[in-house]
């Protein structure tokens, strides 16, 4: 089976769990067998992980021919063999006299999330035609709002099925104050879509009621987790004896409830001073929570070391004794799994989709600043409870994989092309 995918993120280079998730579920799909996909970045970086799958970069897809030989091609877009060039060639739409483009005909992107993001998905959606009329594949998968236009185009021009999964909904990120043009790409998408696939039966809820989609074509895909390599499990703990700590690791934006976090370490250090916090992460509210903890006497006992990426995640977890997600609203959350696997004992909120396949770990409403308070003080103080969440939280984890999650991806992928 070939499958077309459309993505925004792809490790290394991420900015949150969509890229993480797009790793997870085509290195899970791939793994099937029979799977040929094809994942179609704006901007790859030539670090990512070819081994299972063709990547794509639309920046190197001409949308308007320049009648350059294949040699000039392959000097820019090393990818780009003699078949991709013939095809690309003989499927060019026409002169985009409005869109700028560089010598070989090419849109440029960011890679990232611009200013102009909504000029970066159109121009996306527009280099998706061109692919879709140069690839043979079998089915179409959109991967996040911002690639949902593509693959309606994509669907328009081939007449190939679309599938649209759902990572998180404009409900989540605005804790209701939607953004209605994000609404409208993110519901057009849905309304195009032969079937829709929803991180979690929360997020599934919220397209049936909010998105006004029909329950029948709208299925729940929780996500997974990467076995750990060997150098990220032969990581060393850095700890001071005597002293533990509790961390939050993620975007430090509305959606993640930061706030509540703080608030919760300022009850603990109300009755003991052997417990530090770390705020790990960056976001729109980075500077906010650096006032709060000021205003509440506990910035000698707050770190906050930015933004990590790949094997620091990893540092910060093995170097923590709790791990809490209080997030307000969270369509999975892959994190507390990642810090499970690293045998950190987690709190996640009541209000997250990974709560509905994760027990051994702590679960509290994001707003009960007292119960997260009483959490992260039992888990650092007994040591009973702390060795059993630490233990049977890295065997229920561990059996949480991604083969699992391309299984059942390819099983509904079969079901919409009527194969058996």
């Amino acid at each position: 089976m070939k499958v077309l995918m459309f993505g925004w993120e792809f490790p290394p280079h991420i900015l949150g769990g969509l890229g993480t998730a797009s790793y997870g579920l085509t290195r899970g799909l791939a793994n099937q067998g029979n799977v040929d996909i094809t994942f179609c970045l704006p901007k790859p970086w030539g670090d990512e992980d070819r081994s299972f799958m063709k990547i794509v970069g639309m920046n190197t897809v001409p949308v308007v021919w320049r009648d350059t030989t294949l040699e000039n091609v392959q000097s820019r877009y090393p990818w780009m063999d003699a078949q991709d060039y013939f095809r690309f060639r003989d499927h060019i739409y026409s002169d985009f006299s409005n869109i700028y483009t560089d010598d070989l005909g090419c849109i440029g992107f960011s890679g990232r999330y611009p200013d102009n993001l909504h000029e970066e998905i159109n121009n996306y959606s527009i280099v998706a035609g061109v692919v879709a009329r140069s690839m043979d594949f079998d089915i179409i998968h959109s991967h996040d709002w911002l690639t949902y236009p593509a693959g309606i185009h994509a669907k328009q021009v081939s007449g190939k099925p679309l599938v649209i999964h759902v990572h998180a909904t404009d409900f989540d990120r605005s804790r209701g104050n939607v953004n209605p043009t994000v609404y409208a790409i993110e519901k057009d998408g849905m309304d195009n879509a032969d079937h829709i696939m929803c991180v979690s039966e929360l997020t599934r809820q919220t397209v049936i009621n909010k998105y006004h989609q029909d329950p029948r074509k709208v299925s729940t895909m929780h996500n997974a987790v990467e076995p750990l390599p060997q150098e990220i499990q032969d990581i060393v703990p850095q700890k001071k004896p005597g002293e533990k700590v509790v961390t939050f690791l993620g975007r430090i934006t509305m959606q993640k409830g930061p706030e509540y976090f703080v608030e919760a370490a300022a009850l603990v250090l109300k009755r003991t001073h052997d417990i530090r916090f770390c705020m790990a992460g960056s976001g729109d509210m980075m500077n906010a929570m650096i006032r709060l903890a000021a205003e509440r006497g506990i910035a000698d006992r707050f770190h906050f070391p930015g933004f990590m990426k790949g094997r620091q995640v990893y540092e910060c977890l093995k170097a923590s004794d709790v791990y809490v997600m209080p997030s307000v609203s969270e369509p999975f959350g892959i994190s507390p799994l990642e810090a499970m696997q690293c045998e950190v004992p987690s709190i996640i909120s009541k209000q997250s989709g990974c709560a509905e396949i994760l027990e051994k770990c702590i679960k509290v409403d994001y707003w009960d600043i007292n119960a997260m308070a009483d959490a992260m003080y039992s888990i650092c103080n007994n040591q009973a409870l702390y060795e059993y969440l630490k233990v049977e939280g890295k065997k229920e984890v561990d059996a949480i994989t991604w083969d699992k999650v391309g299984a059942r991806i390819l099983a509904r992928y079969k079901k919409l092309l009527g194969q058996k």
